[in-house]
């Protein structure tokens, strides 16, 4: 990782630079794998099959090149911030058109700036993927505290609302007078804390993913909202344990994923089969180079303990996120979970200027569906515009 002074800016201009050495250790570590005996089941109730886990570390140590990905990352400009004592990575596209709107995007787990890699290009560049001049954005997108290349804190305090002060001081230093924000996943929660805080310059926030369960909950739920709970209680219950793993000890399951590739690798794999849109596997969705991608942004970081401490930091967080009267826009992904019914989204977000049904994807929109995710952003902020 390479890094060049630009005083005017006060930022770091950053490229990605893997050394060669990292990744010659990974394969051999690859190589070296100790497999557990293989589950007693047909399906993926035990975690990821045997069969998958090796196929994707075939791939990974054999035919999968991060010298690709690498080299399409570091087409867009990338910079380091010093924002409250950390280092925040970010890239920051700017559109050629000179009315684009400022948008900040942010990630959430195991979600990172590669989740969000196929919409930069149709986002600042609209007219090449169906748009037009009107629907451009600037796009600045933040690599979370402890993730990829920003900085690892080394005290606690980084929770979702420091987070947010410091994406509006990033987003200030750039210099954009007026901007707005979207999120899934933990950027959802970052990005609904900013539209209650309602920094100066912020017009309005979009959100794949929304914080609207009533507290306490309804006595006497209707069908949509009794499917709400039912999708919440099969997370909480069955596919959760993650959830609590990190939100509890985050440094002892962080030996595992900081040592092995292939608990890294699987640990992620998992959610990704969970959580897309598919019938049968994730690899309707995506490729499995799309999901290394991913996995070896975290590899060659070693952020798999630094990022689960995310859950720690925010384990007193609820789904009940409270009111957001700023300009709400808001997106359904048909397989997220949970499902929340229209009427709580309503009356969540008085201020509600776009309310869309994507005809398909899941937990990670951008990467799963970026035509549609492209389009349902398009659509939200026009009133914005």
């Amino acid at each position: 990782m390479t890094q060049t002074e630009n005083d005017e800016q006060a930022l770091r201009e950053f490229r990605i630079s893997v050394p060669q050495a990292d990744i010659d250790s990974l394969r051999a570590r690859l190589r070296d794998t100790r497999w557990p005996s293989p589950e007693t089941v047909s399906d993926w109730s035990q975690g990821v099959p045997l069969a998958k886990a090796k196929a994707l570390v075939e791939r990974w140590a054999g035919d999968y090149d991060w010298r690709q990905f690498e080299a399409a990352l570091n087409l867009h400009p990338q910079f380091l911030i010093e924002i409250d004592g950390l280092p925040i990575h970010f890239i920051h596209r700017k559109s050629p058109h000179p009315n684009a709107l400022p948008l900040l995007i942010t990630h959430g787990w195991p979600g990172t700036i590669a989740e969000l890699s196929k919409v930069i290009w149709p986002l600042t560049h609209p007219e090449n993927s169906g748009g037009s001049a009107g629907n451009a954005f600037d796009l600045v997108i933040p690599s979370l505290p402890g993730f990829g290349f920003s900085g690892k804190p080394t005290e606690p305090g980084w929770n979702v609302e420091r987070i947010a002060k410091a994406w509006t001081v990033l987003m200030t230093t750039l210099g954009y007078k007026r901007w707005v924000a979207q999120g899934g996943d933990w950027g959802a929660v970052i990005t609904t804390v900013l539209g209650k805080l309602k920094p100066e310059g912020l017009a309005g926030v979009h959100l794949n993913w929304q914080f609207v369960f009533p507290d306490p909950l309804p006595e006497h739920p209707s069908p949509e909202e009794k499917r709400a709970v039912d999708d919440l209680n099969v997370y909480t219950q069955d596919q959760g344990g993650y959830n609590h793993l990190q939100s509890t000890r985050p440094q002892t399951i962080g030996y595992s994923l900081a040592d092995s590739p292939v608990g890294q690798a699987t640990w992620i794999l998992e959610k990704f089969q969970e959580w897309t849109d598919n019938q049968h596997s994730v690899e309707e969705v995506l490729s499995l180079n799309e999901i290394l991608d991913v996995i070896s942004l975290f590899w060659f970081t070693n952020s798999g303990a630094s990022s689960a401490r995310m859950y720690w930091e925010n384990k007193a967080a609820s789904f009940a996120g409270g009111i957001v009267d700023l300009p709400v826009a808001v997106t359904i992904f048909p397989k997220e979970r949970p499902r929340l019914p229209e009427s709580w989204i309503r009356k969540n977000y008085p201020n509600l200027i776009h309310f869309g049904r994507s005809a398909s994807g899941g937990h990670f929109a951008a990467f799963e569906q970026p035509q549609s995710f492209v389009a349902e952003l398009r659509q939200a902020f026009r009133p914005l515009r």
